[in-house]
């Protein structure tokens, strides 16, 4: 297991360290009880200074695991996390657990008093040592969350975003290098949650903050985060771009949590005329259905999702969902051609 002192610095490459505010190396962390699992499976990773990093997967992936070993509130079983080249000092290492170059925003709003004010739960991060210092910041970072109009309401009072950004402003007062945030649109109402992302963007562009996030939902994510990390069972399948993730998916696990994607087997996908080796991964916008009553695939269902209907295409043998962007979708039961505009094939076989 590697040393845990809160004052080792090890500088192994330091053009990676310029560009890479956190660096995790072989990291682990495993839960112990009636069965041991392991949250976070020998992991290594990069994440970049002065950018949004989103950690995405589904439930039970280990990104709630990995944010808080970034954070130190838990010691990795092997391997660790540094800051800017220090060691991240853990909950043995420190009375108060937490880098102190970072805040974290916790999922259930833990760190607000929720029967004080909003002015009070901000405005108590500073100390009384130059009041009139503490009531211009404390203003400042009302005004930059767009909430300086609740300052005497009750953060109980609050809805989920209003109390969301209370709980950002709050981490923020006092300048932090990094904010973690545990899946901080969960609670904020779909309408508003575009609206506290670009906050969050312009925030990062104006003070150069380090923002590490993570979520079960990439649609939250895809148009706000630098960097996509992709977990799955412990482990990173994927990271980069959102763009490049969602054409060109290294996994086929990726496909599926950005776009929903088909992912076909070798038979399955020469059922459509495609003859790979490999599994495939069709999005649901690149299959054009033609209707054709002569056709051996049909339209099995029909969801209304708004502006775009989703249809359930295909035979006994396959099964395919497509987006198609129409008025009056072809009724459930009529045969239909299935053209494929574009797929992507991956190395492994298995999903």
């Amino acid at each position: 297991m590697a040393t845990t002192s809160s004052c080792k610095y090890i500088p192994t490459d330091t053009q990676k360290l310029d560009v890479a505010a956190i660096h995790g190396e072989n990291l682990t962390s495993i839960f112990t009880g009636k069965k041991e699992v392991i949250a976070v499976d020998n992991i290594s990773f990069d994440i970049e200074e002065k950018k949004i990093t989103a950690i995405i997967g589904e439930s039970g992936s280990g990104k709630s695991t990995l944010l808080k070993l970034i954070y130190g509130l838990l010691e990795p079983n092997d391997g660790e996390v540094r800051y800017k080249g220090w060691l991240v000092p853990t909950r043995k290492d420190k009375l108060i657990p937490g880098h102190d170059a970072m805040k974290m925003v916790s999922q259930g709003f833990d760190d607000l008093n929720l029967y004080a004010k909003v002015w009070d739960n901000i405005a108590s991060q500073l100390p009384n040592t130059n009041i009139e210092y503490k009531k211009e910041r404390t203003e400042k970072t009302l005004k930059k969350l767009k909430i300086d109009h609740l300052t005497q309401q009750r953060v109980a009072d609050l809805s989920g975003g209003e109390r969301q950004r209370v709980a950002i402003a709050r981490a923020l007062i006092n300048d932090p290098e990094v904010l973690l945030m545990d899946e901080p649109f969960n609670q904020v109402d779909a309408a508003f949650r575009d609206g506290l992302q670009q906050d969050i963007k312009q925030i990062v562009v104006e003070t150069g903050l380090t923002v590490v996030l993570i979520s079960h939902d990439p649609a939250e994510v895809l148009a706000m985060a630098d960097t996509l990390i992709v977990m799955r069972n412990g482990k990173i399948v994927d990271a980069g771009n959102p763009k490049n993730l969602y054409y060109k998916p290294k996994h086929p696990y990726t496909a599926i949590l950005l776009a929903k994607s088909n992912i076909l087997t070798p038979p399955q996908a020469s059922k459509l005329n495609i003859h790979q080796n490999n599994t495939i991964a069709i999005h649901q916008e690149w299959i054009d259905v033609i209707a054709n009553q002569n056709s051996n695939f049909s339209i099995l269902d029909i969801k209304f999702r708004g502006f775009y209907s989703e249809y359930v295409v295909g035979n006994k043998e396959i099964a395919l969902h497509a987006i198609v962007k129409t008025e009056t979708p072809i009724p459930i039961g009529t045969g239909v051609d299935i053209k494929i505009l574009n797929f992507i094939s991956f190395e492994a076989q298995l999903l």
